[in-house]
């Protein structure tokens, strides 16, 4: 069974940083690539980032270009994603999610429950 656990999320100040992370597991983790999906309230979910199955190719969308970093480490199954300088429009659930493909490709065959981020002073 596929399983992928967030954690990381809470409450920050804006201008501060959160590192979430992912825990996966079920599948053959180094083959996929993973993906960072958020989803703020009243709207629809928004992609955030995703990095290859080796580690060596990452994207971002534009607004947390400079401020996020994903990561992942395939000998312990895990993948990060380090946010800095936080804004207020970056408050949203933060959802961890595998590609069914080695890249990224906007498209998810699994999710994790979910972790909440708040920025607000």
């Amino acid at each position: 069974e596929v399983q992928l656990v967030e954690s990381g999320g809470g409450l920050v100040q804006p201008g501060g940083s959160l590192r979430l992370s992912c825990a996966a597991s079920g599948f053959t983790f180094s083959s996929y690539a993973m993906s960072w999906v958020r989803q703020a309230p009243g709207k629809g979910l928004e992609w955030v980032s995703d990095i290859n199955s080796g580690g060596g190719s990452t994207r971002y969308e534009d607004s947390v270009k400079g401020r996020f970093t994903i990561s992942r480490n395939n000998a312990k199954n895990t993948r990060n994603l380090q946010m800095n300088s936080l804004k207020p429009r970056d408050p949203a659930v933060y959802y961890c999610a595998k590609n069914p493909h080695p890249w990224g490709d906007y498209v998810y065959n699994y999710w994790g429950q979910g972790t909440q981020v708040t920025v607000s002073s």
